[in-house]
């Protein structure tokens, strides 16, 4: 990849000062600065969008098993005199 140095740059500026003028030359600056800044915006949102999906799953917590006591719905088990449960 080419690399652009201080000459490069002054030539890029002498093509924009007479495409624009002296004018309009802080309001181009300007607009470039705002669409690259909404486009980073953008970027990281589609990021963190990105991220969230993947750990989504991961996140969710995972169910826990039922306690040992019976809710009000369901029936004691049934015990025999010994504490074990009939067959």
């Amino acid at each position: 990849m080419p690399r652009i140095g201080p000459m490069e740059l002054v030539i890029i500026l002498v093509i924009l000062l007479v495409i624009f003028g002296v004018g309009k030359l802080p309001q181009v600056g300007g607009a470039m600065g705002k669409a690259i800044r909404e486009f980073r915006k953008g970027q990281s949102e589609v990021e963190a969008a990105t991220r969230s999906e993947e750990e989504g799953p991961a996140a969710a917590p995972s169910p826990t098993p039922s306690s040992a006591k019976p809710s009000e719905d369901e029936e004691p088990a049934r015990r025999t005199p010994n504490g074990n449960s009939p067959k």
